[in-house]
């Protein structure tokens, strides 16, 4: 019988830790993942069921502290030519239980991803915040982006240049005194332990070097956090407002400084669309097990729904997307892993963001397509909860909204291949 093993993937550009790991992860899944995820939508505000398997990810399995040096606790997953691969293997099989609980565990380490991730290293500041990520205690790192004036405008930074954020850093003394509004990003809504922060010390400016990114711990004076808002899905991660009145941290606590806090943000970007695809492969993943099962189980004109020709077609077309979706997500990684040998560019270089959003808009709307087809198949049970499709189809959807949604990725891929300069 066939499985979700058996899709391809170029074991070329798999971590050598991967195959353990991700039987570990898959056990976790199947056991403490599947039994509560219908649950979550009603537990997006106090989260009883989602928090504790947030800490067995993050503390159990040590997530959280993986990409800090081993001196420091950590696994040294930063500086590993396999960093990438393993990140994808955890966005793809948590993923494949629920999008927004990988999203939740991996998002926690995205803010460090700016300092801990060659060439852009600050091990300064990874000593001082490492205690909070290697120690018995959750951790919740939140990327505190967005903001409610422009949108994804931060994200779009070939053309706006930081110019539209509204958020400050004022230098006074030996802190940094930030002043701003941010909403909707990933580990807000009242569960955030710290925050990286992007930040202009000029409003209004397009020079890179005034661009600044700052680490805030929530406990920090003058932070305050919303209660999480309702959506639509991905109930296991919380979104809320966020507001920096006064806040002040040492001036330690931006990553690099000038033009460097510039260019590791980009390469958040590229972070970003890495996790989307390992989000969005994992439920495709979900969605063949789901419809495996119901096509072998129902007949229709005393064979089994599969064996019929029309729904054969479909069901072969949904195992030919998944199949190439899988196969470009670890192009997306390769293109991470690849930073550190002599061919490879920085995940902030122009290559590798636009081709990373390329194929995140590809798989996002090939996962939405699929699990509406999926849908179909189903019928009357397409839309029923019991099936889990219409959940699946509720988180792409906003995998497919966020980071600038198609349209940026739409206008990235237009600058590279056609060198558009006004998108």
């Amino acid at each position: 019988m066939k499985s979700i093993d058996d899709f391809s993937r170029p074991l070329n550009n798999v971590s050598p830790m991967e195959r353990p790991f991700r039987k570990v992860l898959r056990r976790v899944v199947d056991d403490e993942i599947m039994p509560h995820r219908r649950k979550y939508d009603e537990d997006w505000e106090n989260h009883e069921y989602i928090e504790p398997v947030i800490h067995k990810l993050c503390v159990g399995l040590g997530i959280q502290k993986a990409l800090f040096p081993q001196e420091y606790g950590g696994w040294s997953l930063g500086q590993s030519d396999y960093m990438m691969a393993l990140a994808y293997c955890i966005a793809e099989e948590v993923g494949r239980g629920d999008s927004a609980l990988s999203l939740s565990s991996i998002c926690s380490l995205w803010p460090v991803c700016t300092f801990l991730i060659p060439p852009l290293v600050n091990m300064d500041l990874a000593r001082e915040l490492a205690p909070m990520f290697t120690g018995e205690a959750l951790c919740i790192g939140c990327q505190a982006m967005t903001e409610p004036q422009g949108g994804s405008d931060i994200e779009n930074m070939d053309l706006i240049k930081g110019k539209t954020i509204t958020t400050t850093a004022r230098q006074d003394g030996d802190h940094w005194v930030i002043n701003g509004h941010k909403l909707w990003p990933t580990n807000s809504g009242g569960i955030a332990t710290i925050f990286g922060v992007p930040c202009t010390t000029r409003p209004g400016s397009e020079d890179p070097n005034d661009f600044a990114y700052i680490m805030v711990p929530a406990d920090t004076e003058g932070v305050t956090q919303s209660p999480p808002y309702a959506k639509a899905g991905m109930a296991a991660d919380k979104n809320g407002d966020i507001w920096f009145e006064n806040a002040r941290v040492p001036l330690s606590y931006r990553i690099h400084g000038p033009g460097k806090d510039a260019l590791a943000f980009k390469g958040l970007i590229y972070m970003g669309q890495l996790g989307s695809v390992g989000f969005a492969v994992g439920a495709l993943m979900n969605v063949y097990e789901i419809l495996y099962e119901f096509a072998s189980t129902r007949t229709f004109g005393n064979r089994l729904l599969k064996e019929n020709d029309a729904i054969a077609g479909i069901l072969g077309d949904i195992a030919g997307s998944i199949d190439i979706c899988r196969v470009l997500a670890y192009e997306v990684v390769r293109l991470g892993d690849d930073r550190n040998k002599p061919w490879g560019n920085p995940i902030y270089s122009e290559e590798t963001i636009a081709k990373s959003r390329n194929i995140k808009e590809f798989i996002c709307d090939k996962a939405v397509d699929v699990c509406g087809k999926a849908m179909d198949i189903l019928g009357t049970h397409g839309s029923d909860r019991a099936w889990d499709v219409e959940k699946h189809w509720r988180d792409l959807k906003m995998v497919q909204l966020w980071l600038g949604g198609k349209q940026l990725c739409q206008m990235e891929k237009a600058r590279y291949y056609f060198n558009c300069t006004t998108l």
